[in-house]
Formats: structure tokens, C-alpha cells, sequence
């Protein structure tokens, strides 16, 4: 379809890029079992604290997005099983904007939760430096308004609202110990009416000290007179999922552990969003942390039980389930097509495709989406004063890693400016450790190499394991990642996966050559490992740089 004629291309594009973004299936990894059941992780890619509500007949999920933009990504289902992303909510910048071109890694946006209320969707979430923050749309595609602070203070996070029956309206969140200063409580504070704005001080209304040390995540419903808190306790690789409940919403609250480990293999489960659906069947969304790929998100079937939750399978009747591997799917009332979140590009539209994120408020000066011509263009942006590695670089375009065994593969065209010795560009696998295969303009001419760089979070410079001089500015570069099944035992539990990557090149897109050593990849701060582009320049003062095209990216099996 690509290199067709101006006019043939854009009549037959923007179908089939419609029919691609509606219907897109991974070839590397899909829940939906095609005979009535799915299987967990629902999403092998890092959706981390995934909160999702219905709305009729529609699921619209979000999670954390950190410092990535577009932030607070919106997907939807028919079923919870098989999702597509539709957008995003937050789409081109954090507040405040007038940041340094640097990523804040691990900050801005935590612990979403996304409620429907009146014919609007809202989205709340706590951002540990400066509160919490509200955006609302009428459309969860969008567009969706500019974020509104709720409530200021250091270390409020995991934000979710509540409006009751008598039309007052809560939020419930959790502390950051980090910023706050103490954690492992819960509390509620009362908001006015059009939920911008706390009118009283929150009430601590939970201690998790003694019983349930680091409860966060929390997550307010009302059912049969009432009010619940779902949330998680015991730290993220190794914790569970407990509620909690009274008949008044400043309880106090009776608690009971739903939700652990057992004797399933699915370490911490917790931390995610009770759903029902129309035919009247309940279903909890929860992740799963493995370290390298993120947090992972899982389906479990629930049911109430003397008017407590159980989620999961509960074999030995105590009330707490444990999570399943496979099951029947959710009974919606019909059946719908498979899809999965979208991963390949072919670049053939004019704006940025939704699993694309940057890793810092978005510069429009970055790139140009060529739709017509099949590539996206990007700019060589300099580097800042201070650089020391691709840690420091907000104008890197990543997506989530999507299963545990797969290929990206990406075809380059890279146009140097030749006054800028130094500008780079080329595939990069991001996080505290990150490695690449990377194409630079040197004194000597275009250079390809295999480049890691060990502890990028600490500042720690970058090293080419091997080099090859390349007469040619077209090449595509290509990572493979692996997981046989082994754990790094010095992680906490135990639990995170050792996954590797081992990177090579073409000349033509036949044959590849394998160039450097594997790498061991690394989550980066609070997420996993991402997957995908940039193009740099040295931190030199001059009117115009270089420019990378890139031709498509795509994720495959082999």
C-alpha cells in the first residue's frame, strides 16, 4: 500500500488506516482464545494502575502515564478482553509547561481513576509534587479540558471522586511517603459541586499501618446502603487487594483481604477497578508488576459474597480468591471481533498514532507526521547543556513493549545535517539501563552502532559495544526480545522477568546482520521498558539541524 499515488493513497489510506486503528490484532500476543475464554494478562504492556468504567455498553480503561505525553492514554472494549486505544486525555502537555526539555522521570501523572457522572467523563489523578488534578470531556475520545488542581499539596496521590446519592461529591486518595512524609493511610476529603475544588481538609479514615502497610490505590463505590474502598497493601511485586467498607463514608470502615497471590503464579495482584457489565456480571481489572515489561494488566472474574467481594477463584471458601490464567469470557450479551491496542506503524497519517508517547511535554517542533508521503519526520533537537546519556532526552518517541517474546523492526532514512557533526538517531530500548542500535554523522561519515549504557539513571555515560562504518543513509535496524522463563532472584519477591535483546541491521530489509553484545533490558522509573525512535543533535547553537525519516515500525513475531 505504501509508495502509491498521491491521490490512490489518500482515498485508499484513510480507510484502511481507519480499519487498521478500529481492528488492529497483534501477532504477538492476544488474550482472546477465539473459543469463548481469554487468558491473563488481558494486556502484556505496561498499563499500570489501570481504573476503567462502563458506560452502557462500553469499558473505557486508563492508567498512570508518569512523565509521558500524550498522558493518561483512553482505551475502550466491548467485552474487557480484547481493547483498542481511542486517545488520549492529557494530550500535549503537563502542567506546569514551563519545565526544562528534561523528563521527569517517575512523576506528574499517578493512580488515575476515570468515573462517567452526568453525561461527562472525568479523570482524576494525584501528581506527588503538586496534588490533584482533574480533566472532563463529554467524548472520551475527546477533546478533554485543560487540567484543573483540585487540591494542592505535596504528596496527594492515587485521586479518585465520588458523588453520592445526595448529591455531595468526595475524593478519596493516598499519601506518597516520599513527599508527604507518611503513607499507608487513606483518606476523604469533600469537593463542591462541579468537582474542581476541595471545600474541607481530608479525613484520614483508614490506617494500614499494622495490617495492611503500604495501602494506596484506592478506589471509592457505593453498594446496598455501603460505601466501599477498594485498594491494594503490601508494595507492588508482592502485595494484595483489600476493601474496605461502611454505611458511613467517614466510616469507620471494616476491611478484608479479596484478592492475594496464592498458589498462582501471578505475584501482587492488585491495585485496578471493579466493573460490571450489562448482563449484571462483576469483573475486576488489577496488574501485575514483572519488572522489565511493566505492569501488566489482568481480568479477573468476582463475585459478592455476604456483601464482600471475591475476586479471583476462591478454592478453599475463606473470601479471598486468588487470580486465574485462563477463563470464560465476560457475558456482555454479544459477541465482537478481536483487537488488541495498536503497535506497528506504517506512518501514513498526520498525526501521531495513540501508542506513541514522548518522555516529557511535547515540543511541536519535533516532528512532522508526512501522511502523504509515508513517513514521520524527525528533527535533530539538541541535546541539553548538561547531557550525559538518553536519560536526559525528552524528544524520544516510545511505545510499550506489547508481549514477552517479539521483534520491532524500523526502517530509517537519515539526512545529517553536515555542519552538525554528532546528530544521531536510530531504535532505542529505554529505561535505567538503555541499549540501541544507533546511526551517527562523524568526522569519518555515517557510523552505525550497537551502543548500552549501564545505570543511565545515574548519570552514567553511554559505551558502543561494536561499530561499522555505512556508505548508505537508508538502513533498518531491528531488536529482538526474549524471555525463556527466568527470574532476576535479587528483585523484590523475586519476581521479575530477565529479558533480553539482541539487536542487528540491514542493508536492503532481507538479510540482517547482528551487531554488539545482548543487553538485559531494565524497567526505567515506575514503568517498563519502552521501545522505539529519536534523533538528536550536540547542544550547539545553530539555525537548522538534520532530520531522520522514518518509514514504518513494526512489531512482529520473528
Amino acid at each position: 500500500m505504501k509508495r502509491l499515488t498521491q491521490t490512490l493513497a489518500f482515498c485508499l489510506l484513510t480507510v484502511f488506516t481507519a480499519v487498521a486503528q478500529k481492528n488492529y490484532v497483534s501477532e504477538v500476543w492476544v488474550s482472546d482464545l477465539g473459543n469463548g475464554k481469554y487468558k491473563n494478562p488481558v494486556l502484556y504492556a505496561d498499563y499500570s494502575d489501570p481504573d476503567a468504567c462502563r458506560v452502557g455498553d462500553d469499558f473505557y480503561m486508563t492508567s498512570s502515564s508518569f512523565n509521558c505525553l500524550p498522558g493518561l492514554q483512553i482505551l475502550h472494549s466491548k467485552d474487557l478482553v480484547n481493547w483498542t486505544i481511542i486517545g488520549a486525555a492529557v494530550p500535549n502537555a503537563l502542567p506546569p509547561i514551563e519545565t526544562p526539555e528534561r523528563p521527569e522521570h517517575g512523576n506528574r501523572v499517578w493512580a488515575p481513576a476515570i468515573r462517567h457522572h452526568n453525561g461527562e467523563f472525568y479523570i482524576f489523578w494525584g501528581d506527588p509534587d503538586q496534588g490533584a488534578f482533574m480533566v472532563k470531556a463529554k467524548d472520551p475520545k475527546g477533546p478533554w479540558s485543560e487540567p484543573v488542581l483540585v487540591k494542592p499539596g505535596k504528596g496527594i496521590i492515587d485521586t479518585c471522586p465520588f458523588w453520592d446519592e445526595d448529591g455531595k461529591v468526595y475524593m478519596v486518595h493516598a499519601y506518597a511517603g516520599s513527599r508527604a512524609g507518611l503513607k499507608s493511610v487513606i483518606t476523604i476529603c469533600e469537593l463542591n459541586a462541579e468537582a474542581t475544588k476541595a471545600i474541607a481538609p481530608s479525613r484520614i479514615i483508614f490506617d494500614g499501618h499494622e495490617a495492611h502497610q503500604t495501602c494506596e490505590g484506592p478506589k471509592m463505590y457505593k453498594r446496598n446502603d455501603y460505601y466501599y474502598i477498594f485498594h491494594p497493601a503490601g508494595g507492588v511485586p508482592t502485595g494484595w487487594q483489600v476493601v474496605l467498607r461502611s454505611k458511613n463514608i467517614y466510616g469507620p470502615y471494616e476491611w478484608k483481604t479479596v484478592l492475594a497471590q496464592g498458589n498462582s503464579p501471578v505475584n501482587g495482584p492488585h491495585q485496578g477497578a471493579w466493573v460490571d457489565t450489562p448482563t449484571g456480571e462483576d469483573w475486576f481489572l488489577h496488574f501485575q508488576d514483572v519488572g522489565a515489561y511493566g505492569r501488566i494488566m489482568h481480568l479477573q472474574p468476582m463475585k459478592w459474597v455476604n456483601d464482600w467481594p471475591v475476586i479471583g477463584i476462591d478454592k478453599d471458601g475463606d473470601g479471598c480468591g486468588e487470580p486465574v490464567l485462563t477463563y470464560k469470557k465476560p457475558n456482555v450479551g454479544k459477541t465482537y471481533p478481536i483487537c488488541t491496542p495498536q503497535e506497528s506503524d506504517e506512518f501514513d497519517g498526520y498525526t501521531l498514532s495513540p501508542q506513541w508517547q514522548w518522555h516529557a511535554n511535547i515540543n511541536e517542533k519535533w516532528a512532522y507526521y508526512a501522511g502523504d508521503k509515508s513517513y514521520v519526520r524527525l528533527y535533530s533537537y539538541p541535546v541539553l547543556n548538561d547531557y550525559k546519556n538518553l536519560w536526559d532526552v525528552a524528544n524520544l518517541l516510545l511505545q510499550k513493549t506489547p508481549s514477552d517474546n517479539f521483534t520491532a523492526t524500523m526502517k530509517l532514512t537519515f539526512t545529517p545535517n553536515p555542519k552538525n557533526k554528532g546528530e544521531r538517531t536510530g531504535l532505542v530500548v529505554m529505561g535505567r539501563d538503555y541499549a540501541g542500535i544507533i546511526l551517527e554523522n562523524t568526522d569519518k561519515g555515517l557510523v552505525l552502532s550497537q551502543v548500552e549504557c549501564k545505570k543511565a539513571d545515574k548519570g552514567k555515560p553511554e559505551q558502543a559495544n561494536a561499530s561499522v562504518d555505512l556508505s548508505q543513509n537508508t538502513v533498518y535496524l531491528k531488536v529482538r526480545f526474549s524471555y525463556d522463563g527466568k527470574k532476576i532472584k535479587g528483585s523484590e519477591g523475586g519476581h521479575d522477568l530477565i529479558v533480553m535483546c539482541n539487536f542487528s541491521y540491514s542493508l536492503d530489509g532481507k538479510k540482517y546482520q547482528p551487531l554488539g553484545n545482548p543487553f538485559q533490558a531494565r524497567e526505567g522509573q515506575w514503568i517498563g521498558t519502552k521501545v522505539g525512535m529519536f534523533c538528536t543533535r550536540p547542544a550547539i547553537v545553530t539555525n537548522d539541524g538534520g532530520w531522520a525519516d522514518v518509514d514504518w515500525f513494526r512489531i512482529t513475531k520473528k
